[in-house]
């Protein structure tokens, strides 16, 4: 049995320790896999400094962690996709409540991972590269098809899809999420409206963006309602500090389905570690209850997208089992934002988190193993 180590959080404002983890075996429908590429989210740095607030049944120590992208090692029963050696990227689920295990987070070196949150790898595609998607691809996805979310139709395999005639705002293209979220929109055979900074326009355009706005234009929301004009919205995904209140506004002056998809949890505009707990916790409530009550004003459905909430439901089975491995082959989804490689090693991964922590743009922080 191979012998396994993690980079453990203990608690909370403590940094990662590395030191030995069991090796776990798969279960029914369950895969390992040797990791070779980590990508870091900023839920990741957020449940280190934020301890309960985020994860609240996690109990220390844990291995936390999403994103993985390496080779299998062992199958569990009534695994038939996949087998020893075959190279994969997976949503690692350890974090979700359901599961609350660390043999499934990812920030170890061996990951037990569900067979159908997994897609393989095309021999073109680096681990580092494919290590982007998983949390991204699975947040942009429950936003779009998840019935209680905006309900979209399914991508489809044909180039290019049967249009739906209908138009997706995303607010934040140049994010994990947003570069997701307008590939699988497209896919699925709706025309996309985002705004990303000016540097990452022709980024955004490559993945399939119609127009693209740029956010700190002080008439971004003007010329995107303009833009909207004879056209029917499918809705909005809102990702990014300030972003829901723009959607909003922008949702209300068009035509078709008023539904606001929040990616972002309202945050104040500095960062959170310049205010006291109970400032933030009153700041992040008092944002909730302006947006509720504005888009209830004005006619306009919002809910908050958990990335998890895919694992369960089909949505997850249809993009990691069906839509993905394809277009991926094919070569018709781009593994975006870049990888940024900041580190080798699990030793490394708390440098990942300090190195996203201080931002990055239009790239994922990823860590080799």
């Amino acid at each position: 049995m191979p012998s396994n180590a993690a980079a453990w959080l203990d608690g909370p404002k403590t940094p990662l320790e590395v030191r030995a983890a069991p090796y776990t075996s798969p279960g029914e429908n369950e895969i390992v896999v040797k990791n070779a590429a980590l990508a870091i989210n900023p839920v990741d740095y957020l449940k280190q400094d934020l301890g309960r607030m985020v994860y609240s049944w996690i109990k220390y120590p844990f291995v936390i962690g999403t994103d993985i992208a390496g080779e299998v090692v062992e199958v569990g029963p009534g695994v038939t996709r996949f087998k020893t050696g075959d190279r994969v990227v997976s949503l690692a689920i350890g974090t979700m409540e359901e599961y609350n295990a660390s043999a499934k987070g990812a920030f170890q070196q061996y990951t037990v991972a569900l067979d159908h949150m997994t897609s393989p790898i095309p021999s073109n595609i680096s681990y580092e590269m494919a290590s982007v998607l998983p949390l991204g691809l699975s947040t942009a996805a429950c936003s779009l098809f998840q019935k209680d979310q905006l309900g979209l139709d399914y991508p489809s395999d044909s180039s290019p899809p049967e249009s739906s005639k209908k138009t997706l705002l995303v607010w934040g293209g140049s994010t994990s999420v947003g570069s997701n979220a307008i590939q699988l929109a497209v896919a699925a055979g709706y025309e996309v409206i985002t705004t990303a900074s000016s540097k990452n326009f022709d980024n955004v355009k490559k993945l399939g963006a119609s127009q693209v706005f740029d956010y700190n234009s002080k008439t971004v929301v003007s010329d995107i309602i303009r833009a909207f004009k004879d056209k029917k919205t499918a809705g909005a995904i809102s990702i990014g500090q300030g972003s829901a209140e723009a959607c909003l506004d922008i949702l209300h002056e068009c035509e078709g389905d008023m539904f606001l998809s929040m990616a972002t949890f309202p945050t104040p505009p500095k960062p959170y570690k310049s205010f006291v707990l109970l400032r933030t916790v009153l700041h992040i409530a008092s944002r909730l209850l302006t947006n509720s009550f504005t888009a209830w004003s004005r006619g306009i459905q919002t809910k908050f997208i958990f990335g998890y909430s895919l694992v369960n439901n089909g949505v997850g089975k249809m993009i990691f089992e069906e839509f993905m491995p394809k277009a991926l082959a094919e070569g018709r989804y781009i593994t975006a934002p870049e990888p940024y490689v900041v580190g080798n090693g699990l030793k490394d991964i708390q440098r990942g988190f300090d190195t996203l922590k201080k931002g990055v743009s239009a790239k994922k922080v990823v860590i080799t193993l």
